[in-house]
């Protein structure tokens, strides 16, 4: 996802001259997390589809080690980036704009590492996918609840934000904790029987709970801006597609919890996580399809005004994801058909986003234009 020129961004030191493989990282923000993300959910919306064919799984496990592939590049990318451009990085943390694309780096681990026990397993064997997604999912939580609170820190005492900045974007770093929530519960059969099964479940319901505060806190200052500040820059029209994210998120965690806790915990707690995972699951979906709407035709808009591909383009992707598999969990849990049909239609919605997003991206790397000064991209 990529932002125009912000003055904080602009300002530094002049460029090193350390070679064009360093100056290429230098502009390479963490808003390249979502490409990750965007194609990691594919294969983890893939594994419960109800409606499947032969060489769907393998395909998938492509893409997982895909995933897997483009987020060890980037890890390292990223590393030279603050090693060499240290005074860029630092200018993307203060940078406003940028700031909450950090939130991008948990969720990038915790979607590969999730991916990693849902169809990774079958390449690399089940203890080195357990082995693999508990490092992953460890550091995803820890940045993820560490961005949680550190993005909205610096929002208060060292950004300055007007009224009508206020943006999609915010959600990023308060909804890493919910991803965590959601792909948390896949460990729980690999962990000693009671206490530690109890205590990761209960941890993801705590989660659950910060990020979804955290997301009601925010969602008001977002639709207000949009109501009265009129839509937002073409450019970043796209990140719409944002809210979406914890609203799926949220529905598919219900549902993780109500498919682990039977001999987790004890009755009648078992039974209250289905039951809540269908009360607050079916009413969120129904506002997430009322989001997707409205976004959709906001999109539309903007792409008749001339709206090109940035970046942003990626919001399309892992945020349907998360609905994808918010309403697989629905379809299990309720045995409606309906839900099976809405999985499997944001699913194919899905796999279009990421191959637009993706095969614009490559372009973008190979003609250079995506990874030059923000000036230049906007």
């Amino acid at each position: 996802m990529v932002t125009t020129a912000h003055p904080a961004a602009a300002a530094g030191p002049t460029v090193p001259a350390v070679g064009t493989r360093l100056l290429a990282v230098r502009h390479l923000g963490p808003n390249w997390y979502a490409a990750v993300m965007g194609t990691a959910i594919v294969a983890n919306a893939s594994a419960t589809l109800p409606y499947g064919f032969p060489g769907l799984r393998t395909g998938c496990t492509v893409v997982w080690a895909c995933s897997l592939v483009m987020l060890a590049v980037l890890l390292t990318a990223r590393a030279t980036h603050w090693i060499h451009h240290r005074d860029q990085a630092r200018a993307h943390l203060l940078d406003p704009a940028m700031a909450p694309f950090y939130g991008c780096l948990s969720m990038a681990l915790l979607a590969v590492g999730g991916g990693t026990l849902i169809v990774g397993r079958d390449w690399i064997g089940t203890q080195a996918a357990v082995a693999l997604d508990t490092v992953l999912y460890t550091l995803g939580t820890t940045i993820g609840l560490a961005a949680a609170v550190a993005i909205p820190y610096l929002m208060v005492v060292r950004h300055r934000i007007a009224a009508d900045q206020a943006s999609p974007v915010w959600l990023l770093p308060v909804v890493a904790p919910m991803v965590s929530a959601a792909v948390g519960p896949l460990l729980i059969p690999h962990l000693p029987a009671g206490q530690a099964q109890q205590t990761m479940l209960y941890a993801c319901f705590a989660m659950f709970g910060l990020s979804l505060l955290a997301t009601l806190v925010m969602l008001p200052v977002i639709f207000a801006r949009l109501v009265t500040a009129g839509p937002l820059p073409l450019a970043l029209t796209p990140t719409l597609f944002l809210v979406l994210g914890p609203l799926g998120q949220s529905t598919t965690a219900t549902n993780k919890f109500a498919d682990f806790a039977p001999g987790v915990v004890h009755a009648p707690l078992d039974r209250g996580f289905l039951v809540f995972a269908v009360l607050f699951g079916v009413p969120v979906m129904g506002f997430a399809l009322m989001w997707l709407a409205l976004a959709a035709a906001l999109v539309v808009r903007a792409r008749r005004r001339g709206m090109g591909f940035a970046m942003t383009w990626w919001a399309f992707t892992f945020p349907v994801g998360t609905c994808v598999t918010g309403a697989e969990g629905l379809g299990n849990h309720t045995g409606l058909a309906v839900f099976d049909w809405l999985a499997t239609g944001l699913f194919a919605l899905l796999v279009t986003a990421v191959a637009v997003a993706l095969t614009h991206t490559l372009r973008g790397v190979v003609n250079g234009r995506l990874l030059a000064a923000p000036a230049l991209n906007a």
